[in-house]
């Protein structure tokens, strides 16, 4: 009886018992799960609870994928940039030795190193500007929908899109038309480019691509001053018919105009019926290689200088002839790496945005209005506080954005026109023309492949410690 007792279900003992096997996960007699018996240990099982096969079982296809698509990649490519062009000779580390002698490949290292300073820095400055000042606009939202927006498109399509904003033909180039309209608002364009004179005639070539006179001008005497090809379809609206400079006392004139008649019957150095005047062209008086008077012909062609220009030659300077502005070289050997870099940012600015208005949606405002109320500027809480709370996100975008510029192809390739695609050229597109794009040499492209790899590991290292850190906190 005191046996029953003891171990009776509702006696502290059974409690006790019970509350052990509670514990266990087991009832009371039963062995442990996984066992085949008493003293058996249990199975080994992971901290979720898993046994490892079953865990390996399931990362099994992502190891093959990340085998074959990265690890055996990379292996390969490391293997290969240790032979020859066709891959038959060993030649060791002779390939990295043409990187690094080459001058073209030199070229396309330092326009790497321009890209990683460049374009992460301007792309995060900007998102940052558009991601603070939006915050205070009604519209902000509809602003951030349209600067991410070109996130939305491929670098293949943006390079098309960029190759005809730098088209040079102002007709065709957004952004030469742009900077044409602006040019020719403050200054004024040649008045006729492309007038000459006829050849033998009294007007002749000077320095500068000016025309000036064989002869003396004299009071009395009609100075014509004959000019030749400007096509009739080019002349401006509203040209009248040129006409005869009537004689002035104390003035010297002449009359400026085209001498060439539709049908080409007309007499060379007289003013026939159906000749154009040419209104607006300065007209200079030179003595001694010095300018003592001027005068821009009028609506019908005519002219007249004050008495002091007889006996001086009369010319007809270069800025009346000078061809039209057409705008910026956008894509020359000077402006096309940073014009390419402008269509990056163009991208990837809303990208940055996008990433620095989510950690800026965390930031405790009440610091920011407790600052304002202690009398900072919004440039000191921008600065001294806005910015350094958002460090963390601010290292993310250009981290990211500077793994991704070590790998640009497509915009380079597309944009940078034939004769600059050199003085444009990049790591990436220089490991493509290298193996495949005439080079025909895939040992100096893996060796490219290779030294892009250590180029990006630092930077995957920083971000990878940097993220474990913020995991630990």
């Amino acid at each position: 009886m005191a046996d029953a007792s003891v171990n009776a279900p509702g006696s502290p003992a059974g409690n006790t018992a019970g509350n052990t096997a509670g514990r266990s996960g087991n009832p009371p007699g039963n062995p442990p799960a996984g066992g085949s018996g008493p003293g058996r240990p249990p199975a080994a099982r992971s901290i979720m609870g898993t046994r490892p096969w079953i865990a390996a079982l399931f990362l099994l296809p992502a190891l093959v994928l990340l085998g074959s698509l990265v690890a055996y990649p990379i292996g390969y490519t490391v293997y290969r940039s240790l032979f020859d062009a066709d891959g038959s000779g060993f030649v060791g580390l002779k390939n990295f030795g043409t990187v690094f002698s080459d001058h073209g490949i030199l070229t396309a290292v330092r326009n790497n190193a321009i890209w990683v300073a460049v374009a992460p820095t301007v792309a995060t400055a900007l998102g940052l500007v558009f991601a603070v000042l939006t915050e205070r606009v009604s519209w902000g939202t509809a602003f951030k929908l349209v600067v991410f927006m070109p996130m939305a498109i491929s670098m293949l399509a943006a390079g098309i899109i960029f190759r005809l904003v730098y088209e040079q033909d102002p007709s065709r180039g957004v952004a030469n038309a742009v900077v044409v309209a602006v040019h020719d608002t403050f200054t004024d364009n040649a008045a006729y480019p492309g007038a000459r004179p006829r050849p033998n005639g009294d007007l002749a070539s000077t320095a500068g691509g000016s025309y000036t006179t064989k002869s003396t001008a004299s009071i009395g005497i009609s100075a014509n001053l004959p000019l030749v090809g400007i096509p009739q379809n080019e002349l401006p609206a509203g040209a009248q018919q040129a006409r005869p400079a009537a004689p002035k006392q104390g003035a010297v004139t002449g009359t400026v105009w085209l001498d060439f008649r539709p049908g080409g019957t007309g007499s060379p150095g007289v003013i026939d019926t159906g000749e154009m005047a040419l209104a607006g062209v300065q007209v200079q008086a030179v003595k001694d290689g010095k300018v003592i008077a001027s005068a821009k012909s009028a609506k019908d062609g005519t002219y007249a200088l004050p008495a002091q220009a007889a006996g001086a030659q009369l010319r007809l300077p270069a800025s009346n002839f000078a061809a039209k502005y057409s705008g910026i070289n956008w894509l020359g050997p000077n402006l096309v790496t940073p014009a390419i870099i402008g269509s990056y940012v163009w991208m990837w600015a809303g990208f940055a945005m996008v990433l620095i208005a989510a950690g800026l949606a965390g930031v405790p405002r009440e610091l920011l209005e407790q600052a304002r109320v202690d009398g900072a500027s919004e440039w000191q809480v921008f600065r001294r506080i806005t910015v350094p709370l958002l460090a963390p996100v601010l290292v993310v975008v250009m981290v990211t954005l500077m793994i991704n510029v070590l790998k640009v192809f497509d915009l380079v390739y597309i944009i940078a026109p034939g004769n600059t695609q050199s003085d444009a050229n990049v790591l990436a597109l220089q490991l493509y023309l290298s193996s495949f794009g005439g080079g025909d040499d895939q040992g100096v492209g893996s060796a490219i492949g290779v030294i892009l790899l250590l180029l990006v590991l630092p930077v995957m290292i920083f971000n990878i410690r940097r993220l474990r850190r913020e995991g630990r906190r």
